[in-house]
């Protein structure tokens, strides 16, 4: 009986995690109207707007399974991105997402309304309406509501067959923003400490190779412009997006990754020129990020050795598939509350600075301590969505980038798309541990016990693993 012949080892081959689906983008214009409330800092005398630096959008991207029939609407998931800054109260926030969901006729489950964490923003808080520019606010909540609404619906329509594909770069506009000088915690850049500075880029393509969208995953907080600035700006986001779709001639959505304790090394500055200096380096990584990705619809496949000084590996590009599975998961992980001062005792602590930072200051205290109070068991809620080989973990606080690295460490084959400011309740800050001992800012600010960070990482890893993926070994759920 003759030998069986030995089959060929497979040719090695690199597919870039994606995801096969249908696919629809649409945007909207939600720049406030000048004159209006954008006191966003305790110090300073900027109350109301004076111009405009780059105009604000809402954009928004439909995903919808394959398997989805045409007029199975129930199975699209809706990612919202707005050039805002955060949500003071809980009304105002399920108004603009109450919206959408009427008009696209969505549950809740399947809508994450994203913002970009604007400092030079408006103001999107009802409640500001006696304060000056504050007359404004209503009206705009309101336009906010219907800008919001009508894209969810367009992009709905958009939606067609296409790859969501990703690659990873990385960009040093982000730097450790939390420095200890003369025996103080500031929040500022501290050259002795090495951030994250992962960025992430996802390329939408249609079915015949032509790009309907850019996305950008990056963790830095939007505070170039500070105290001395009274123009509305998406900050560095918006010079970004230009640089990126003068190229592309598509839309780019930014997503701010968990951001905590990151900005850039120049920051609370009234120079608009530097926003466009922090946005336009960033835009060009992202390009670069781009340029070196495979054609749409391709992998590479090692499939000849060339015999030179060297013997050479030759990759060629293949048609490629991508994974069409979408899951969507939802965590209410459970926190504590401190024990909180007063507002009382709080002015008493603040006495000695400014009066109208302290006047902000305890604004933003009393708002804070309404999303966790009311509720027997506090809970933060994040969400874990599973397009393909990628999982966006999306959640309403300011996590420190322990929350992404740590869940791309547990996790390394897996490419994860990590989004602070999303939904609601839980806008307050997540710092790790050691941040409570040094009596940081974020640790002081935020109404949640030490350990709230490493229980909400817990609860994404456990999600991420019910999703199908298996953490590296060696590494707990």
């Amino acid at each position: 009986m003759p030998p069986t012949p030995l089959s060929e080892p497979a040719l090695p081959r690199f597919s870039p995690p994606g995801w096969s689906g249908r696919i629809g983008v649409a945007r909207s214009d939600i720049t406030a109207p000048v004159g209006i409330r954008m006191r966003n800092w305790g110090y300073g005398d900027a109350d109301i707007s004076i111009g405009v630096h780059e105009a604000s959008s809402l954009t928004v991207l439909a995903l919808e399974s394959i398997e989805a029939g045409d007029s199975d609407r129930a199975g699209v998931s809706l990612v919202i991105t707005a050039d805002l800054g955060w949500w003071r109260t809980m009304e105002d926030e399920s108004q603009v997402r109450g919206a959408v969901l009427d008009a696209a006729g969505l549950t809740a489950d399947r809508v994450l309304l994203h913002l970009t964490h604007t400092h030079a923003g408006p103001s999107i808080c009802r409640e500001d309406a006696d304060l000056p520019g504050g007359e404004i606010v209503p009206e705009y909540l309101d336009a906010l509501s219907a800008a919001a609404a009508d894209a969810a619906v367009r992009a709905i329509a958009d939606l067609a067959p296409a790859d969501l594909v990703w690659s990873t770069g990385e960009h040093t506009l982000a730097a450790v923003r939390d420095v200890v000088h003369d025996g103080q915690a500031l929040l500022g850049f501290d050259p002795d400490q090495a951030p994250d500075q992962t960025l992430v880029v996802g390329r939408a393509t249609r079915a015949d190779g032509t790009l309907c969208a850019t996305i950008v995953n990056y963790a830095c907080h939007p505070t170039t412009l500070g105290y001395a600035n009274s123009h509305l700006s998406p900050d560095f986001v918006g010079p970004m997006r230009g640089v990126v779709e003068t190229s592309t001639a598509a839309p780019c959505l930014f997503l701010q990754g968990a951001s905590g304790e990151l900005g850039p090394r120049q920051q609370y500055s009234g120079d608009l020129a530097l926003a466009d200096r922090h946005g336009q380096s960033l835009g060009h990584a992202v390009l670069g990020v781009l340029l070196t990705m495979p054609e749409p619809g391709s992998a590479l496949v090692l499939d000849d050795v060339i015999q030179s000084g060297a013997p050479l590996a030759i990759w060629d590009p293949v048609p490629a598939t991508w994974d069409t599975r979408t899951q969507r998961l939802q965590r209410d992980v459970p926190v504590e509350v401190k024990t909180l001062p007063s507002i009382e005792e709080l002015e008493r602590d603040w006495a000695g600075i400014d009066e109208r930072s302290r006047a902000e200051r305890l604004r933003r205290a009393t708002r804070l301590r309404r999303t966790y109070t009311d509720m027997a068991q506090p809970r933060h809620p994040v969400w874990v969505w599973r397009f393909g080989d990628a999982v966006f973990v999306a959640h309403p606080g300011e996590a420190y980038s322990a929350l992404q690295s740590t869940l791309r460490a547990r996790f390394p084959d897996v490419l994860i798309v990590v989004m602070n400011l999303t939904n609601g309740p839980g806008w307050v800050y997540l710092p790790p541990r050691e941040a409570y001992r040094e009596d940081r800012y974020q640790a002081w600010q935020t109404i949640l016990e030490a350990g709230s960070l490493e229980r909400v990482i817990d609860a994404a890893a456990e999600a991420i693993a019910d999703l199908g993926f298996t953490p590296a070994a060696g590494r707990a759920r």
